[in-house]
């Protein structure tokens, strides 16, 4: 068992958050999900929470009601190697929640998601500081990041 674990507040939505995201995300299951009994707090039989792993992270989910709501303050980071992997999960994710700047999401649970392409890191890290402004300039001109952008930015300048 991993030492920290995400742990997610649904209201009502916790068994079809985990469906939804494990239904996207390759290597994912559902491995357990219980539900309340007589003791409450909800309906005897509901689902209480659930958990499951998405690429090897755990995850739980938690049905506890309307008391509390997801913010871009937290949001999950999902490195993507290929254009493909960023242009499948950004659409995926974002089905039916909002489209946000520089790779940025909320799905429509209202849980935050960063799509970003491991290739942005190395220009953003690159020792040329020109090259490295220019990438940063064209990721904040974006939505979705696109990779073949930022390189052209990277290596000539847009």
């Amino acid at each position: 068992m991993q030492k920290i674990t995400p742990f997610l507040w649904f209201d009502g939505k916790a068994e079809e958050a985990a469906i939804f995201y494990t239904s996207i995300f390759k290597n994912s299951k559902i491995k357990n999900i219980a539900r309340y009994g007589d003791a409450g707090p909800g309906p005897k039989g509901t689902v209480m929470s659930t958990t499951f792993e998405l690429e090897g992270q755990d995850f739980i989910a938690l049905n506890g009601g309307p008391h509390f709501t997801f913010t871009p303050a937290i949001s999950f980071f999902v490195s993507c190697e290929t254009q493909q992997e960023v242009d499948d999960l950004w659409e995926k994710l974002s089905l039916g929640g909002e489209k946000n700047n520089c790779g940025w999401l909320r799905d429509k649970y209202g849980v935050s998601w960063q799509i970003i392409p491991t290739a942005l890191g190395q220009m953003l890290h690159d020792k040329d500081a020109k090259k490295s402004n220019r990438v940063m300039k064209a990721m904040l001109q974006m939505k979705k990041i696109d990779i073949k952008t930022l390189q052209q930015a990277y290596e000539q300048g847009v």
